[in-house]
């Protein structure tokens, strides 16, 4: 069983990324979505970013992404194991800003509070 990922996604490396600290409801999709940016994390989706949404046991996340012309939201369900990022030090503002390299590893398994793959996604 081949356990690589067959295509990764990309954006540019100018983007801004927020991980929201706090667990979402995972039935929430665009509108939803839109409003726990602007209301918790105090952002405007539609100024560019990337939001990054996990549910409680962090084994969903979806991402909310304003392209210039519309919403996309993107969800990824892992199917053993959970993601995992450190703590942020500016835990009052609800959210983890991220590189574009870090959550590329966090949508590839690496386990960002101890920077190794998880034993779950080895092949």
């Amino acid at each position: 069983m081949d356990t690589g990922a067959k295509g990764m996604l990309s954006f540019p490396s100018s983007v801004r990324i927020y991980l929201a600290i706090e667990p979402v409801d995972m039935r929430k999709s665009f509108n939803g979505l839109y409003a726990v940016a602007t209301e918790q994390l105090k952002e405007n989706p539609l100024e560019g970013g990337l939001f990054v949404f996990s549910n409680k046991r962090r084994n969903r996340l979806k991402i909310l992404f304003w392209d210039g012309t519309g919403l996309w939201v993107m969800g990824k369900r892992l199917e053993k194991g959970g993601f995992t990022w450190p703590r942020s030090a500016d835990a009052a503002s609800g959210k983890l800003h991220l590189k574009n390299e870090a959550l590329a590893l966090l949508l590839g398994g690496i386990d960002l509070k101890d920077g190794m793959r998880k034993a779950w996604y080895e092949g």
